[in-house]
């Protein structure tokens, strides 16, 4: 499948897609599926998360940061986070990429403890690329609320 261009954009159905491909992102993130995460972005796909730290680049750094992750903060932490993203904008490029804009919000819930903790509120720009017939994200910057 080759990139749609500008002319021959269905806005519905592109953003369609965009809602499925975050759909299926954010749930390997939230059950820590490490390579799974990392595969859903291009292999120099750029993920900037972390405020004053240098962004992961590569499939491989995205994937040891989540496994990291898993193995320093979740094995002392039993958590189930969800990922929230909402307000999704969808801006395609004259290159065939989509510019995404959204608001992601992260929900913890602790075993036996019913109502969950709002996590990081968030804006988040992506851009996003088709490869060989899917989504992918080629760059991702996440600017938490807290630091503004």
């Amino acid at each position: 499948m080759s990139s749609p261009t500008l002319a021959t954009v269905d806005i519905n159905k592109i953003y369609a897609q965009v809602q499925q491909f975050y759909a299926g992102q954010v749930r390997h993130l939230d059950t820590m599926r490490a390579e799974e995460f990392a595969g859903s972005f291009t292999a120099d796909g750029v993920f900037d998360h972390r405020p004053g730290a240098d962004p992961l680049v590569g499939r491989k750094a995205i994937a040891a940061a989540i496994r990291e992750y898993q193995t320093t903060r979740h094995a002392a932490d039993p958590v189930q986070r969800r990922h929230w993203f909402n307000m999704l904008q969808v801006f395609p490029q004259d290159d065939g990429a989509l510019r995404t804009e959204y608001y992601a919000v992260v929900l913890q819930t602790r075993p036996g403890v019913s109502e969950p903790m709002v996590g990081p509120s968030c804006f988040v720009t992506d851009t996003l690329v088709f490869e060989d017939g899917e989504l992918r994200t080629r760059f991702r910057k996440v600017s938490p609320d807290y630091v503004v």
